[in-house]
């Protein structure tokens, strides 16, 4: 009979930011006796099957989380989107509380999964976002997301402590009242040594349409790069594609080992200011610029955020020019925070 504790992880699937977060605290969880159980859906799913092929994998009910095609409509498309987000929810504690009977499951750790939460066992939820931006309705998307907070056992921030921070205001907000506990920055990834084979790394990732219409400008106007560019679309499908277009290497995603040769080997890296690459490249310290994914509030204060502090650069999608590139000269770039996380003491919630 098995005696390990069986503990839920079940991320969002919105890009892969919130699986590949996850893959470190799975990790965290297997070393200190625990077996991870993934449940998930879309290309979330399918990559922590693909990095975890061993352990027990379930579907959950999919948020269908898409953008609209225009910046200006995300938030018109996201109230219309509310009446299919509260039926996923519901559905969502409903396979939740099976799973949770079926699978003899001891504690649920939710990254941005609402309904992933069960009152019978500890639940926790992670997130950089204490404060959810949204324009001039700031206040309530944040009210909101902290009554969600609220009815889990404890709140995981990925990020650091003090006043040297990745999320800002979103992680730190004033006056916050909740069990909340900094766990330092969560990345999956180490910095090597190894000598640098490409000038430029394009990491890609988030939902649609924005996704596919940064590749397609990207390609295009990396015609006129005359550096080695490396290009990952951040498309899970069931088998890895590699493609060669005279200077540019094309691969519709990677596992994280390879994924962690490839931003290490590179000396720039362009992509979204999501923040798990975020946290990615703080922790191998490279030199980055940033394209927003239009819409997007949290991301455009990441990436303005950055730029004031002097560490990356960004712009636009619609404005961008492979030319600004070189400006990329006149920032810091990403430093490391060494911290040291004591998972025995986080899981003894569970």
């Amino acid at each position: 009979m098995n005696s390990k504790k069986r503990i839920l992880i079940a991320p969002l699937n919105w890009g892969l930011g919130h699986a590949t977060r996850c893959i470190p605290i799975i990790n965290a969880l297997i070393e200190n006796g625990f077996e991870p159980v993934i449940a998930s859906d879309g290309i979330a799913l399918g990559l922590l099957k693909k990095e975890f092929p061993k352990l027990s994998a379930f579907e959950l009910p999919s948020y269908n989380i898409t953008y609209a095609k225009k910046a200006n409509g995300f938030k018109i498309k996201l109230i219309k989107d509310s009446p299919h987000l509260l039926k996923t929810i519901k559905r969502e504690k409903k396979v939740i509380e099976t799973l949770v009977e079926t699978e003899a499951i001891s504690g649920i750790i939710s990254d941005n999964r609402f309904g992933a939460r069960h009152k019978a066992i500890p639940s926790v939820f992670i997130t950089h976002q204490l404060r959810v931006l949204s324009g001039n309705t700031t206040w309530l998307s944040s009210k909101l997301h902290q009554n969600i907070i609220s009815k889990f056992n404890e709140c995981w921030v990925p990020d650091h402590m003090g006043s040297t921070n990745l999320s800002g205001d979103l992680g730190h907000p004033k006056n916050y009242v909740a069990p909340v506990k900094y766990l330092g920055a969560l990345t999956r990834l180490k910095k090597l040594d190894i000598d640098t084979e490409y000038d430029l790394l394009v990491l890609l990732s988030g939902p649609e349409p924005q996704r596919t219409f940064l590749e397609e400008k990207l390609l295009r106007d990396l015609k006129h790069y005359t550096g080695s560019v490396l290009f990952i679309k951040g498309k899970v499908e069931s088998e890895q594609q590699k493609t060669v277009m005279d200077h540019i290497v094309i691969y519709n995603y990677m596992t994280s080992n390879e994924l962690e040769i490839a931003i290490n080997k590179s000396e720039l890296i362009l992509s979204r200011s999501g923040y798990t690459t975020i946290m990615d490249l703080e922790k191998l310290e490279k030199k980055a610029f940033f394209i927003p994914t239009p819409g997007q509030f949290e991301q455009e204060y990441l990436a303005k955020r950055l730029c004031s502090e002097g560490i990356a650069p960004y712009c636009i999608q619609d404005d961008f020019d492979i030319n600004m590139l070189s400006e990329i000269e006149n920032f810091s770039g990403f430093k490391s925070q060494e911290y040291e996380l004591n998972y025995k003491k986080l899981f003894s919630l569970f």
